[in-house]
This record gives structure tokens, C-alpha cells and sequence, in this order.
């Protein structure tokens, strides 16, 4: 137990718990939102629009339409982190799916998952490819966690293969074949477990790349399906207003950023906590 402590310890340094609370609170507020802040996001008064932050009854202010700031943040929060958790869940299934199958059988199995598959996805700019698909099936959040969903696999799937490719000689797995395991059980009972360190970390690097992008796009309309909250689309309507209020403007920015930012440290924690390899190389 001590041991375990100490390697908690050495994994977290004051920015990376700073990131962690921040999540966490960030994940709280949303959730809460409806309590927190017990205003309607959509609910629009023309006659408060605009109020600088610190209002009465407006701890952020009003947007253009007098829509209150705060809650739109955090009910626009809960629509970003499911998304992004759900993109980051079907790359992490269909990735390692790919990975585990060809890092594993090798040969034909190897071509058609990561080098028919997953190559040719990552030629296509993640960006250009979103638009393209977005543009084509239409705005909303479950076209958002098909298409980045997709689009991550890729990351997963080489960081499974390579993994796998080194897991498959080890003398365990040979243990479970000549006990008679099935092909399904070394893979999913014997390999998997062995491989899923390096899943974590990228399922919180995934997190961030998917706030960022889905942020993006909802910022060109292709997102969140206004009026309802999200991030990207309040610092596209602030911009247009940023020489009279810039809060509108860079009060949804800085969330973006700080999220982001998070997850990004927590993906180095998480290395550091789950490799203790890792660990040493970051610090010699």
C-alpha cells in the first residue's frame, strides 16, 4: 500500500493535481449545472444582454441575446465531455480491435487492419476528413462521436499492435495456449489485460484532441446544433462582440484551453503512474 502511495506520488506533481481537480470539478459543475446555476441556457432577455461580468444574477455576464454565460459554460460542459468521452470510447473499442487482430494473427490480418485500415485513415487530415463527413450526414452529437470516433481509432490501433506484437512472445501467453485456451481467450483474457496501460493514457490524450476538434467545429456551425450551449459555438457569436464585451469571447476560450490543458497533463500522470519506465526516462 505504501509503495503504491509513493508511486502515486512520484506521478502527480502539484500541476498534474491541480489538472486532476480541475476535471473533476469541471465534470461536478456539469452534472450539477441545473443546481449550480438554476437559469435556462436557451432562455433569452434581450433587455440584459450583453452585462459584463459580475452582474447581478450574472456571475459571467449575458451573451448577445442575454442568455446567462455561466450556464450556458457548464451546461455546454456536459455536452462536451459526453461527446468526448464517447468519441473516445468507440476509438478506443474499434482501435484496439484492430490492433489487437493484427498485432496478433500478423500476415493478412496485419494488411487489412493496419495497413488498409488504419493507414489510410490517418493519410486524410483529421480536420478535413470531419468537415467532409460532417458536412455531408449533418450537425449533432451523434455524428460527432461516429466520425471522431473513427477518426482516433488509428492512434489506438498502432499503440495496441506494437504492444500486442511484444505481449504475443511472452512466456504466459504460450502458458495459456498449451493449457488449451482459445484463440478469443488469449486475446481478450490473456493479451488485452497486458496492453491496457497504454490505452488509458491515450483515451485521456483522445479526451483533449476531441474537445479541441469538436470545439472547432461546432465554432464553424458544423457541431452542436445551436441554440443549444457549446463551446465552440459561444466563442464563435463572441467574437463578434469582442470590442464591446470581450468576456463573451474569452471566458469560453479559456475553458477550452484549461481543459484541454488537463487532460494533457493527466495523459502525462497517467504514463508516468501506469510505466514506471516512463517515469524514470522523464526525470533522468
Amino acid at each position: 500500500m505504501l509503495t503504491r502511495f509513493r508511486r502515486i506520488a512520484g506521478a502527480f506533481t502539484v500541476v498534474r493535481w491541480a489538472a486532476l481537480a480541475f476535471v473533476l470539478l469541471l465534470v461536478v459543475l456539469s452534472v450539477l449545472a441545473p443546481i449550480v446555476v438554476p437559469v435556462d441556457p436557451l432562455a433569452q432577455d434581450v433587455a440584459n444582454r450583453l452585462l459584463p461580468p459580475g452582474a447581478p444574477g450574472h456571475l459571467l455576464g449575458t451573451d448577445e441575446y442575454g442568455r446567462d454565460v455561466l450556464a450556458r459554460i457548464l451546461n455546454g460542459a456536459r455536452v462536451e465531455l459526453l461527446i468526448a468521452f464517447g468519441a473516445s470510447a468507440v476509438a478506443a473499442v474499434l482501435g484496439s480491435l484492430l490492433g489487437l487482430v493484427g498485432g496478433y494473427f500478423g500476415g493478412v490480418a496485419e494488411f487489412l487492419t493496419m495497413r488498409l485500415v488504419s493507414d489510410v485513415l490517418l493519410a486524410f487530415p483529421p480536420v478535413i476528413l470531419a468537415l467532409l463527413i460532417v458536412t455531408i450526414y449533418g450537425p449533432g452529437e451523434w455524428t460527432l462521436i461516429a466520425v471522431m470516433g473513427i477518426l482516433f481509432a488509428p492512434g489506438f490501433a498502432r499503440i495496441v499492435y506494437g504492444q500486442t506484437l511484444s505481449v504475443k512472445r511472452l512466456e504466459y501467453v504460450d502458458a495459456a495456449k498449451a493449457f488449451g485456451a482459445r484463440t478469443s481467450t488469449a486475446l481478450f483474457r490473456v493479451v488485452l489485460p497486458n496492453v491496457t496501460a497504454p490505452i488509458i493514457v491515450q483515451f485521456s490524450l483522445v479526451m483533449a484532441s476531441a474537445i479541441l476538434l469538436e470545439s472547432g467545429l461546432s465554432y464553424l456551425g458544423l457541431g452542436v446544433v445551436a441554440p443549444a450551449p457549446s463551446w465552440g459555438g459561444m466563442v464563435a457569436s463572441g467574437q463578434r462582440y469582442m470590442g464591446n464585451d470581450p468576456s463573451t469571447i474569452l471566458v469560453p476560450s479559456i475553458v477550452v484551453v484549461f481543459t484541454i490543458l488537463s487532460f494533457g497533463l493527466l495523459a502525462d500522470a497517467l504514463r508516468d503512474l501506469l510505466d514506471p519506465r516512463a517515469r524514470k526516462g522523464s526525470h533522468a
